[in-house]
């Protein structure tokens, strides 16, 4: 991990982590889907995979602009394809080994 953002690989993994444990349904969600990848896979790789893909599809299913085509939904589309889901997904999984 090149820890270049406070601690995070850079600002757009910082910010999308740190408005899902901030935001009360956002936080709780992220843990339903947390449970869900400990359940499913026994593999920590393939927890982290799998939790990053599900939360990277849950993100841009809430995306706003999702199907608008301009400025800034280019924007912001570009901002997210930068966040590193992975790195979300394992602090996530280590936050809940440790907290259970």
């Amino acid at each position: 991990m090149n820890n270049n953002y406070n601690g995070w690989m850079n600002y757009e993994t910082w910010v999308t982590a740190l408005w899902i444990d901030n935001d009360q349904s956002s936080y709780y969600y992220s843990h339903e889907l947390t449970k869900l990848a400990q359940e499913e896979h026994s593999q920590k790789q393939d927890r982290i995979s799998y939790l990053a893909t599900l939360l990277k599809d849950w993100i841009q299913e809430m995306n706003p602009l999702a199907d608008d085509a301009n400025l800034f939904s280019d924007l912001l589309n570009a901002a997210l394809s930068e966040v590193n889901w992975g790195e979300i997904a394992e602090n996530f999984l280590t936050d809940s080994t440790v907290s259970s």
